[in-house]
């Protein structure tokens, strides 16, 4: 049954104090005073007055159905009542129905939406945002509160009613009541519990395409949770072409000796499955995660770790493989070898653009990368960083995480750097061998996904490389375009036709009449 708090004004009689009773008595007749020989006792004077009062009113003679055990409601009832209350013309995807007890006790449906709501992320956090009904005592009191569910699970909807808040105090008061903390607590552990239990296919196909990025939000900013959430996480990973799969699935899939999990960030699938910063790592078939969303870097750097493995970012320093003693003794040889070049890199041609010089373990097919500290921004980081709408370039968190500098990886498998080492030990002043060594440096910034700050300079390089390469001088200059003597438009070409062909006429007539006069003369001489 539901009850509904309700005010009304009623006339009531109450007693009159005793100077409005003398009064009164002073105005009555004294014809109507006459003593009766057996006289009752006085009754006391009263008054009418119109006073406000409270009352409850049955709205619903019905049991609520949160009210019901779950046993005794049918599927389509809660389908129903959702419809109903939510306003939607979708069944719900998952919904879970309980009651709570402890500290504070309350009953509660919670749904999920088929679909997630038209503007979920406008003004994220910055208003109401959740769709959680309020009921004390089965009284309706609000659904405008603001922290009834975190922002991340906005997209929940349902109903919560306890007997244990109070009624008569205000919506603001009743807000930061601390009953209300505890409710939200359980909240969020239910519903991430109906979250879990939805099926896998149903799940990766329907629920994670609605509402991944929610999950992802709710790591980075629910630190209680956050182990529930990860477990809730997918991403997409080498080990299959489209087919999403969660961290759990990715540890059992692990190699023997693996403790790290492996992920590259990128705008698409095919720019991070194509960096070479996982050449290496799929070539020892090593499963790597694709993170292609603005919001998953910034997700599974707020994981410390999951199920006990660290995260690796394959585009930042610390990326190692088990080898034996002799790939170990293999490896320092070859550093030993190209010494001669990484310092060549690190102290003159590359001297004021990395950090330091290093042969690479990762590359297999790239000639170098560019490689970021521990606690520097990837390629990618660095791309979103920037792209900030709130951007100004005035923040020193950022100038100092973007003017941090990186490490440059070489392949020494490569023929470009190997031939780079032949001709630097030959003439370590050779300019084409510097503006090879700068033009690589710039092509593994762009293949490392950063952002070049001097695209003329870089083009300007490339066209001096292309003229040497085609023995064509790199001073030559651009032919000039001749000059086009102006064209005469047709009407004066009409203009000078008619002119002509008038001059013509004339020079005929005149010779016509030369012609005429020298006749005469010569018919004159004979006569």
């Amino acid at each position: 049954m539901i009850y509904f708090l309700f005010k009304q004004t009623e006339t009531v009689e109450e007693p009159m104090e005793e100077e409005e009773a003398a009064k009164e008595e002073k105005e009555e007749s004294d014809d109507e005073a006459a003593v009766e020989e057996e006289e009752e006792e006085k009754k006391p004077k009263t008054k009418k007055v119109e006073k406000t009062v409270w009352d409850w009113e049955l709205m619903n003679d019905i049991k609520p159905i949160w009210q019901r055990p779950s046993k005794e409601v049918e599927d389509d009832e809660y389908k129903a009542f959702y419809k109903s209350f939510s306003k939607e013309s979708d069944d719900p995807m998952a919904y879970i129905h309980f009651t709570a007890e402890g500290e504070v006790t309350f009953k509660s449906i919670l749904f999920v939406p088929t679909s997630a709501p038209r503007g979920l992320f406008d003004e994220y956090g910055s208003k109401k945002s959740d769709y959680i009904k309020l009921y004390v005592r089965r009284v309706f009191i609000t659904d405008d509160f603001h922290d009834m569910m975190p922002k991340y699970l906005n997209f929940v909807k349902g109903v919560v009613d306890s007997d244990d808040l109070p009624l008569n105090v205000s919506r603001e008061t009743l807000q930061q009541h601390k009953l209300l903390k505890v409710i939200r607590k359980k909240l969020v552990r239910k519903t991430l519990d109906m979250i879990k239990k939805i099926a896998d296919e149903k799940y990766n196909d329907t629920f994670w395409k609605e509402f991944g990025t929610n999950i992802k939000l709710g790591v980075i900013e629910d630190h209680s949770n956050r182990t529930r959430l990860a477990k809730l996480l997918r991403f997409q990973s080498s080990h299959h072409p489209s087919d999403i799969t969660s961290l759990d699935q990715y540890v059992e899939r692990m190699k023997e000796k693996q403790d790290k999990i492996y992920f590259m960030a990128g705008s698409s699938r095919k720019e991070a499955e194509s960096s070479p910063f996982v050449e290496r790592l799929l070539k020892k078939g090593y499963e790597v995660i694709y993170l292609t969303e603005p919001v998953d870097e910034y997700c599974i750097q707020a994981l410390p770790e999951f199920d006990g493995k660290r995260f690796q970012n394959v585009a930042k320093e610390g990326v190692k493989f088990d080898e034996s003693e002799k790939s170990k003794e293999n490896r320092e040889a070859v550093e030993k070898e190209f010494e001669p070049l990484l310092n060549w890199m690190k102290d003159k041609a590359l001297k004021d653009k990395i950090e330091k010089a290093v042969v690479s373990q990762r590359l297999t097919e790239s000639p170098c990368a560019l490689v970021a500290s521990q606690y520097g921004w990837s390629g990618n980081m660095e791309r979103i960083m920037k792209a900030q709408a709130y951007q100004t370039g005035k923040d020193i968190s950022t100038n100092y995480y973007a003017s941090q500098k990186k490490t440059f990886e070489i392949n020494p498998r490569h023929p470009l750097i190997r031939d780079m080492l032949r001709r630097v030990k030959e003439d370590e002043d050779d300019k084409t061998v510097s503006d090879l060594a700068v033009v690589l440096f710039e092509t593994a910034t762009l293949r490392s996904g950063y952002l070049l700050p001097d695209t003329k300079a870089y083009g300007d390089r490339i066209e001096r490389m292309l003229r040497l390469s085609l023995n064509i001088d790199p001073d030559a200059k651009v032919e000039e375009e001749p000059e086009e003597e102006p064209e005469e438009t047709t009407e004066d070409t009409t203009e000078d036709t008619e002119q002509d062909d008038d001059e013509e006429m004339d020079a005929g007539a005149d010779e016509e009449e030369q012609e005429t006069s020298e006749t005469s003369t010569a018919e004159k001489d004979e006569l």
